[in-house]
């Protein structure tokens, strides 16, 4: 093999590792978030001393307020139910 084929290869197997560090960085971050966003949520709803179903009916009702989340809505509660 050619040095220039050599450096080339060497350069692209450094591209792959340092992608892999990345896209498992990103997944920790995202999973970070996720967890931040739903001790947050959390946090309000047990501020306010509502229970899952007095969460739920509220939200129904506030979505019912703005058009087309309604819908949107009911078909986040579907898919959720689902799994």
């Amino acid at each position: 093999m050619s040095k220039k084929l050599e450096r080339i290869k060497a350069d692209l197997n450094k591209a792959r590792t340092k992608r892999a560090e990345w896209d498992q960085r990103i997944k920790e971050l995202e999973q970070k978030y996720t967890e931040e966003e739903n001790t947050e949520i959390h946090e309000v709803v047990h501020a306010f001393s509502l229970t899952p179903e007095e969460l739920r009916e509220l939200l129904q009702n506030r979505a019912a307020m703005v058009p087309n989340k309604g819908a949107e809505m009911a078909e986040q509660e579907a898919e959720h139910e689902e799994e």
